[in-house]
């Protein structure tokens, strides 16, 4: 997959055909696999291509709306350059790239994360709504930690609900 430089093969072994990944209903072990094959893809691709941080943020993985974008993105990617595709698939990719990089520059923007500091996306409460605490800028200090740090709480969480389904089955 990536091995530090910029290179991405993609999968390490044979996948099932590529679907829509819809993360609110990935399980743990899914989870954690896209996770890593994600963070692997967006590394290769901010190297790749020079993006800058207001296109591709270190803690892009803490903003549902980045993890949205890039993933269908990473999905387009892969079902492009899948070795039995279209000759001219690599072609629509980069316009839809470039279409992509647009909407990840209006994304950065609006929650307000930057290369050197993070927080989260302010959310707007609609009357009626409870108001929602606004979130605490952080200054990022190791990326790569956070980002374990982040996938490790996913992984946990999901497990957890994993566990109460479980338990709720047999009981």
């Amino acid at each position: 997959m990536f091995n530090g430089s910029a290179e991405y093969s993609g999968h390490d072994e044979p996948v099932e055909p590529l679907r829509p990944l819809n993360w609110n209903l990935l399980s743990s072990e899914e989870a954690e696999a896209e996770w890593l094959d994600l963070n692997a893809w967006v590394d290769w691709l901010r190297s790749t291509y020079g993006l800058a941080p207001t296109v591709i943020p270190p803690y892009w993985h803490r903003h549902d709306e980045l993890i949205w974008e890039l993933s269908a993105l990473h999905l387009h990617w892969l079902n492009s350059y899948d070795p039995d595709g279209s000759p001219s698939a690599p072609i629509m990719w980069h316009r839809d790239f470039a279409d992509a990089r647009q909407r990840l520059r209006e994304w950065v923007a609006t929650c307000g994360t930057r290369l050197d500091r993070d927080r989260p996306t302010r959310q707007t409460t609609w009357p009626g709504e409870d108001a929602q605490p606004s979130g605490v800028e952080v200054v990022i200090e190791d990326r790569g930690a956070d980002f374990v740090e982040f996938v490790v709480e996913d992984i946990a969480a999901r497990r957890r609900i994993e566990d109460r389904a479980r338990a709720g089955r047999a009981g």
